[in-house]
């Protein structure tokens, strides 16, 4: 039986496409740690953890990592105690990295997410029949409009809508009448046959305040509010008092947050994030909890570069609850790269070949492991050695 042998990490920053915020972001996005590992036959895996320092739960319940954060977690705390560990064992992996140190999800997730490429790698299987199967062959993708100028939103919608994205997402929050221009002029340019959705990334000061502003977007026919505000039971005040579903972000981190929010009716939908609970194995768990609840869902996350974002592919596929488009890049290596947008927020990435688009949605890769090898070269053209 092989087993882990060695777990390495290293830094990389990717040009960006144009700016991508929301509220309360301070840095760029694409500056992410990778992880490599190799087991005791040779074989190697790659993870990721898009740690963003201003990134948390709410109210202080999760908090930040930051990519110098998740580095230390991983070579001082997690790294040792996994040597040894047979391939394919995520429980006892979860088991010992939680026994190491508590808390760190982004950086437990990285090296999981590397555990579940060389496993498959090593089975010859892809990530997604490790997770229970494939519930989809494709992922609808949804784009992610930031917090960008209007006349500029315009301009891009528009441009996705053209090449086959069919549902965008508003970032909002900051100010209620940019945020209703933003998407009267946005439902203006796609047209009705986009379904738009908005976050708020818990912007809204008050319950009131998301309410108000959300009563006069509803004209322009939105698919889902997603975390208004901070606070669970805060969502909750929102979710009874607007037409729009309300989705719980920053509220729902693993299995328990899922089911606080089920018990107190928040809300109907919850995001799904392969790094928030801590890796494939417990996201799995958090969309089982949702679907006994009855509650739908999307995969999201922080605009990973084509190594973390292959997780996410795979955890939409296998995820039952997941019957939603998902907010997850279109990743794409700049020799692939021919003006498109949807999808789209670097310049270039670290995976050999490009995710299949297909009428707005990524045929889910069936190779082995996470289904499209890394770009040796390109990770050393954007490592940053510092």
């Amino acid at each position: 039986m092989p087993t882990i042998r060695t777990i390495e990490t290293m830094l990389v920053q990717l040009p960006t496409r144009r700016e991508h915020k929301w509220t309360g972001l301070t840095e760029s996005i694409g500056r992410y740690l990778l992880v490599r590992m190799t087991d005791s036959e040779g074989r190697v895996g790659w993870g990721e953890a898009p740690a963003l320092k201003d990134w948390g739960g709410e109210f202080g319940r999760y908090f930040g990592e930051s990519t110098a954060i998740a580095k230390l977690v991983i070579e001082k705390y997690l790294a040792p105690s996994l040597i040894g560990v047979e391939l394919g064992n995520f429980a006892e992996m979860h088991a010992r990295m939680d026994a190491v140190v508590r808390g760190y999800p982004y950086a437990k997730a990285a090296v999981e997410f590397a555990a579940y490429d060389v496993t498959g790698r090593w089975l010859n299987l892809p990530v997604h029949m490790l997770l229970g199967g494939k519930a989809r062959s494709s992922i609808p993708v949804t784009h992610s409009i930031g917090l960008i100028p209007i006349a500029e939103a315009e301009k891009e919608v528009a441009q996705v809508a053209a090449e086959g994205i069919k549902t965008i997402k508003i970032k909002i929050g900051v100010d209620a009448k940019r945020d209703i221009d933003m998407v009267r002029t946005v439902r203006a340019a796609v047209g009705e046959d986009v379904e738009l959705c908005v976050d708020a990334n818990e912007g809204y000061r008050t319950p009131g305040e998301a309410i108000a502003t959300v009563r006069a977007m509803e004209r322009y026919r939105l698919k889902y509010v997603e975390q208004p505000v901070m606070g669970i039971e805060r969502i909750a005040e929102v979710a009874r008092a607007i037409d729009p579903p309300v989705m719980a972000d920053e509220s729902a981190w693993n299995a328990h947050d899922a089911i606080q929010i089920s018990e107190r009716r928040a809300a109907q939908i919850v995001s799904i994030y392969t790094t928030k609970p801590g890796g494939l194995y417990k996201a799995m768990e958090v969309a089982a909890v949702c679907r006994a609840a009855g509650i739908i869902c999307n995969v999201n996350g922080s605009v990973e570069t084509g190594v973390g974002n292959l997780a996410n592919i795979h955890l939409a596929a296998a995820a039952p609850a997941a019957t939603l488009s998902c907010v997850v890049p279109v990743s794409t290596p700049a020799e692939w790269q021919k003006g498109q947008v949807g999808g789209i927020y670097y310049l270039d990435d670290l995976i050999v070949a490009p995710m299949k688009l297909v009428d707005g949605a990524i045929e889910v890769p069936i190779a082995p492991g996470m289904g499209i090898d890394v770009d040796l070269g390109k990770v050393d053209k954007y490592q940053v050695r510092d």
